[in-house]
C-alpha cells in the first residue's frame, strides 16, 4: 500500500517537472525575401505550444515597418499517440525604406527566435514579373512659371485583381493641386505582362518662384493574390494589402518678367472668338443684340483667366450675364474657357463700332509675351430713338420674334399703328381747341385744374399698363401721359431728363423686361429637355413678375413726384397763361 502511494507521487512529481506541452521553440520566417519597397509581405512565427496570443510583442517592427492586421491560429495534432499544438502568428508587413533591414528577435516565456536580414529594394528596380503593382508618374514639364499650370499623370499598374483601393494626390508644399477630368481605365503590355492601367491627371499651379518639390502619388488598397503556401492566412486568391508610391520628382518655378504688361497670363495658346448674328445685317433701336465672347487657353488654369470688360458707345446699353468659367480635356491638351454673354440694346439709330477687345498672355516656350485680339465689329441701327411709338412697336416686334412668334409680329405692328393714328389725330385735335381758346383769357387755377383732370386720367392709364405686365404698354402710356403734361410730344429721353429717378425707373424696368424674357425663354428649352423642370419655371416666373410689379412701382412714385412738381411751381406770382 505504501509503495503504490509512492510510485504515484513520484509521476506527479516528474510530470510537474517536464511537462509534456512545455514551449520550447519559436520560429519566425517570410513569404519572400528580397522585398519591394511599400509592398507587403508575410511575417510568419510560430511556437510549439497552445499559448496566450498576447504574449507576442511585435512593437519592434514600428521602427521600420508598416504593420498590417495580424492573424492567429492555433492547432493540434495526434502524432505516435502524443499530441503536439502549435500557435501561429501571421503579421503583414510593408518595409518604410530600401536597403538592408533586419527583423528582431521574439522571445516568449524565455525562448527565443532567430532575426531575419531582408533586403528591401526600390520599386520598379526587379523585373516585371515580380511587379504586381507599382505606379509611374510625369509631369509636362521641369521648369515653368508661377501661375502656370502643369500637368502631372500618374498611372496605377495592376497585374492583380483590385477588391478596393485609394489613389491619393502628390504632395506639394507651395503650390495648388486639383484633378482634372475623369480617371481613364485601360491596359498596357510591360516586358511582355499585360497590366490594368489607371491613369489620373492632376494640374499643379506654383504660387512662389523657387524649386518646388513633388512627393509622388500613392496607392494604398487591397488586391487579390495567389498564397505560396497551403493553410495559410490568405489560402488561394485571398485579400492582401498593397501600398505603393511614384518616385519625387522637382520642377524649377521661375517668376513673371518685369517686363510682362497686362493680367499675368501664362499658356501654351490663347484664343479669342465671339458668338455674334452674323446674318444679320441692320439691327432695331430697342432690339437686345446678343454676344458672346469666349477665351481659350491651352495648359491654363481657368481661374487664371482675366474678366473681360466691354467698352461701347454710350448709344449702346449693354446687359452681361454672369461670366463662366470650366476646364475640360480635348485632344491631350488641358483648356480652360471663359464666356461672357451681353445683351446690348442701341438706344439710338447709326452706325457705331464695337471695339476691340485684347487680352496679353505669355508664351512660356518662346518666352515672350503675345496678345490674343477679338477684331472691331461695326453694327448699323436703324430706327428712331427708343423713344417714340413706332419704336416701342419694333422693340415689342423683336421681342416677339426671339420667341419665334412671328404672327404675333404682324398683329402688334398693326395695333401699334392703329394706336399711333389715333394718338395722332387726337393730339391734332386738342392743339386745335388750344388754338381757339387762345382769343380768351385762362387763369392759372383753371389751367392747372384742367391739366390735374388731365393727368389723373392718363395716370389711371399707366397705373392700368403697369397691371397688365406688358412693358411695351407701359411705355406708350407714359409717352401719352408725358405728353398730355407738357402739352407737347415727349419721347422717352426728354421723359427721362424730367429727372434722375425717373430716367432710373425707365431704364430698370426695360433691363427687368429683359430679363424675363431671357428666362422664359432658358426655361421653355430645360422644359423641353426634363418635365420635371415646370416647377423651377414656375418659381422663375413668378420671381421675374415680381421683380416687374417692383420697378413699376417704382416707375409710379417718379412719374407722381414729377406731376406734384409740375402742377405746382416754385416760380412766385401767378399769371393768365393767354395775357393781353
Amino acid at each position: 500500500m505504501v509503495i503504490r502511494q509512492f510510485f504515484i507521487l513520484l509521476l506527479l512529481a516528474i510530470g510537474v517537472a517536464h511537462p509534456a506541452f512545455a514551449l520550447s521553440k519559436i520560429e519566425a520566417s517570410v513569404d519572400r525575401n528580397p522585398v519591394m519597397e511599400g509592398e507587403y509581405f508575410v511575417l510568419n512565427i510560430s511556437v510549439d505550444d497552445e499559448i496566450d496570443t498576447g504574449k507576442l510583442d511585435t512593437s519592434a517592427l514600428l521602427k521600420d515597418f508598416i504593420v498590417g492586421r495580424t492573424s492567429v491560429s492555433r492547432s493540434t495534432q495526434i502524432m505516435n499517440f502524443d499530441a503536439v499544438k502549435e500557435t501561429r502568428w501571421q503579421v503583414l508587413l510593408a518595409p518604410k525604406q530600401k536597403g538592408q533591414l533586419t527583423i528582431p528577435a521574439f522571445t516568449i516565456d524565455g525562448i527565443s527566435s532567430a532575426p531575419i536580414p531582408l533586403k528591401v529594394v526600390e520599386t520598379g528596380s526587379q523585373p516585371a514579373q515580380m511587379n504586381n503593382l507599382f505606379i509611374d508618374a510625369k509631369v509636362s514639364t521641369d521648369e515653368a512659371y508661377v501661375g502656370q499650370l502643369i500637368t502631372y499623370k500618374v498611372k496605377l499598374y495592376l497585374a492583380v485583381e483590385l477588391q478596393r483601393g485609394v489613389l491619393s494626390a502628390p504632395v506639394i508644399e507651395g503650390a495648388q493641386i486639383k484633378q482634372i477630368g475623369e480617371d481613364k481605365d485601360g491596359s498596357e503590355i510591360v516586358d511582355g505582362r499585360r497590366y490594368r492601367v489607371i491613369e489620373r491627371t492632376y494640374g499643379i499651379i506654383p504660387d512662389l518662384p523657387g524649386q518646388v518639390n513633388i512627393k509622388g502619388a500613392t496607392f494604398a488598397g487591397d488586391v487579390l493574390v495567389e498564397s505560396q503556401r497551403r493553410g495559410g492566412m490568405f489560402g488561394f486568391n485571398e485579400s492582401r494589402p498593397m501600398q505603393a508610391g511614384a518616385p519625387s520628382l522637382t520642377v524649377q518655378v521661375n517668376p513673371a518678367p518685369t517686363s510682362f504688361q497686362g493680367q499675368w497670363l501664362v499658356a501654351d495658346l490663347v484664343v479669342l472668338k465671339e458668338n455674334f448674328p452674323e446674318d444679320i445685317k441692320e439691327f432695331t433701336v430697342g432690339s437686345p443684340i446678343t454676344r458672346t465672347i469666349t477665351l481659350l487657353a491651352s495648359n491654363a488654369d481657368e481661374n487664371s483667366l482675366p474678366d473681360i470688360a466691354q467698352t461701347l458707345p454710350n448709344e449702346l446699353k449693354s446687359y452681361p450675364e454672369k461670366p463662366q468659367r470650366q476646364t475640360f480635356v480635348r485632344d491631350a491638351q488641358i483648356v480652360s474657357q471663359y464666356n461672357i454673354t451681353s445683351a446690348i440694346v442701341p438706344s439710338k439709330a447709326g452706325t457705331f463700332t464695337l471695339p476691340e477687345v485684347k487680352v496679353p498672355w505669355w508664351n512660356p516656350h518662346l518666352k515672350r509675351q503675345e496678345t490674343a485680339t477679338l477684331p472691331a465689329r461695326t453694327i448699323v441701327v436703324t430706327g428712331g430713338a427708343v423713344t417714340d411709338a413706332p419704336a416701342q412697336a419694333s422693340w415689342q416686334a423683336n421681342s416677339a420674334a426671339d420667341n419665334n412668334d412671328s404672327w404675333m409680329v404682324k398683329v402688334f405692328a398693326a395695333l401699334w399703328l392703329v394706336t399711333l393714328v389715333a394718338w395722332i389725330i387726337t393730339l391734332v385735335a386738342w392743339r386745335r381747341v388750344l388754338k381757339n381758346q387762345t382769343a380768351a383769357p385762362i387763369s392759372v387755377n383753371s389751367s392747372i385744374s384742367s391739366a390735374q383732370s388731365v393727368t389723373a386720367s392718363g395716370l389711371k392709364g399707366l397705373e392700368q399698363a403697369c397691371a397688365s405686365g406688358d412693358v411695351s404698354r407701359i411705355m406708350l402710356q407714359l409717352q401719352r401721359y408725358f405728353s398730355e403734361l407738357q402739352q407737347a410730344p415727349m419721347t422717352l429721353d426728354k421723359i427721362a431728363e424730367q429727372s434722375p429717378q425717373l430716367a432710373q425707373a425707365i431704364q430698370q424696368l426695360q433691363i427687368a423686361a429683359y430679363s424675363a424674357k431671357a428666362d422664359a425663354s432658358s426655361h421653355t428649352d430645360s422644359a423641353k429637355a426634363d418635365a420635371s423642370s415646370h416647377t423651377d419655371s414656375a418659381n422663375t416666373n413668378n420671381a421675374n413678375t415680381n421683380k416687374l410689379s417692383a420697378e413699376c412701382a417704382a416707375l409710379l412714385n417718379a412719374v407722381k413726384a414729377c406731376e406734384h412738381k409740375h402742377l405746382n411751381p416754385k416760380s412766385a406770382p401767378l399769371s393768365p397763361l393767354n395775357p393781353k
